[in-house]
């Protein structure tokens, strides 16, 4: 599964370089925390482990005010769950852990531009007066909402937990 993934992702960027934009990622740094990060909740949650904060930051190389606000916004948007006191910490119950796709997540931190942006950047780009790369980014948006919505935390986590991907640098 992550091998599909790093193929939209290395398509994409080719096509953000051609674009002009000043862009590693096609989403955002907090959105590409907020995957990791949901990422090695699930994959501890498949242990019955509750993480901290401060865990997940070191394990996905993330400032930990950053993680927070981040793990903040997951929570409020019922993707992750996160318990207080001694016992406590981020956690995704069990029957849940199958039914997230990736596609929550973008949904929650980055919104759907990534489903209706321009690849130029462009502002007034529409079907009806499309920039150079309309088409063919078109079609490169509706491959990468098809692998989001179809791509679980759990495969994902699988992958990682398999060490056949990793969550940092």
């Amino acid at each position: 599964m992550g091998q599909i993934v790093d193929k939209y992702v290395h398509y994409y960027q080719k096509v953000v370089i051609f674009a002009g934009q000043n862009k590693k990622g096609m989403f955002s740094k907090a959105c590409e925390y907020g995957i990791r990060a949901s990422i090695y909740v699930v994959g501890q949650s498949l242990s019955d482990k509750r993480v901290g904060l401060r865990e997940v930051a070191k394990a996905i190389g993330s400032p930990v005010a950053y993680t927070s606000k981040i793990l903040q916004l997951l929570s409020r948007n019922n993707i992750i769950s996160s318990e207080k006191g001694p016992t406590g910490g981020y956690y995704i119950d069990k029957p849940a852990l199958g039914k997230i796709k990736l596609s929550t997540i973008v949904s929650a931190i980055d919104g759907d531009l990534v489903y209706n942006g321009c690849g130029l950047g462009l502002r007034d780009c529409s079907e009806d007066r499309p920039c150079s790369i309309h088409n063919q980014f078109k079609l490169i948006r509706s491959d990468l909402k098809q692998m989001l919505e179809t791509t679980t935390l759990l495969a994902l986590s699988n992958d990682n937990n398999n060490g056949l991907t990793f969550l940092k640098r």
